[in-house]
């Protein structure tokens, strides 16, 4: 049979070692100071500014037999559709493609429910139009109605140098965290130390977006009223440090 007294043994030094240091583990214990407090908020930021450009996005579009047919068909009628946006003063560079489409057409039906003829293929040019005097939008979209190259899909308005904003935006909102933290601290009767963390920042960007399917003839201007301010806003969560305050 095997003997359990060296086991036995080497537990009573165990014990007795676990003994010896623990009046040492306690004095460090007591030893080790305190981890500052912290305090974490969100702060917000708007910032308003007036537009200075607007967009109007057009669509060129083509029905045909073919693909060959409907892409040549839409090249020609894309090219009669710079020609008039060059007529109203606007240059070439103002001027971009946003997508350019070929698909089959989508099925169409009657009001009683009977499958409409229609040409199987469709070419579809998006153009985006960038205007830097917003008060002409309405007459540009008219002139846009009133032709036959385009069908005017809707118009947004933007700010040239939006990042400033934006970055405003930002400015503001970690003001405002600093000014709630700072709130806290005070009620608290703490300091307000360094910090800590700062957290990803959440910004909005305007949209104020006016949309126009109209169809109507000799369309001079359309009665669009350009947004007075449009918003830029920001949010970010900081962390700070407290600290106990001076007696």
């Amino acid at each position: 049979m095997t003997s359990r007294r060296p086991l036995r043994a080497a537990r009573i030094l165990l014990l007795a070692g676990l003994a010896a240091t623990a009046p040492f583990a306690a004095a460090s214990a007591q030893e080790t100071p305190a981890r500052p407090g912290s305090v974490t908020v969100t702060g917000t930021g708007e910032v308003e500014r007036a537009p200075d450009r607007a967009r109007i996005l057009v669509a060129v579009v083509n029905r045909g037999a073919s693909v060959a047919e409907v892409v040549a068909a839409n090249r020609e009628a894309s090219e009669a559709a710079l020609a008039r946006i060059e007529e109203l003063g606007i240059a070439r560079e103002d001027v971009a493609t946003v997508d350019f489409q070929v698909f089959e057409t989508p099925e169409e039906f009657t009001r009683d429910g009977q499958p409409r003829e229609r040409p199987p293929f469709t070419a579809s040019h998006r153009l985006s139009i960038l205007l830097d005097d917003v008060d002409r939008a309405g007459e540009v979209a008219g002139a846009i109605l009133d032709g036959q190259a385009m069908t005017f899909q809707g118009i947004s308005f933007e700010l040239e140098r939006s990042e400033e904003a934006q970055d405003e935006a930002l400015r503001r909102a970690v003001a405002d965290a600093r000014r709630q933290a700072q709130v806290l601290a005070e009620a608290a009767d703490v300091a307000l130390g360094r910090i800590l963390r700062i957290g990803d920042a959440q910004p909005s960007f305007p949209r104020p977006e006016m949309a126009f399917r109209a169809a109507a003839a000799d369309a001079r201007a359309l009665p669009i009223v350009p947004p007075s301010r449009l918003t830029w806003s920001a949010s970010t969560t900081l962390t700070f440090e407290l600290e106990e305050s001076a007696p």
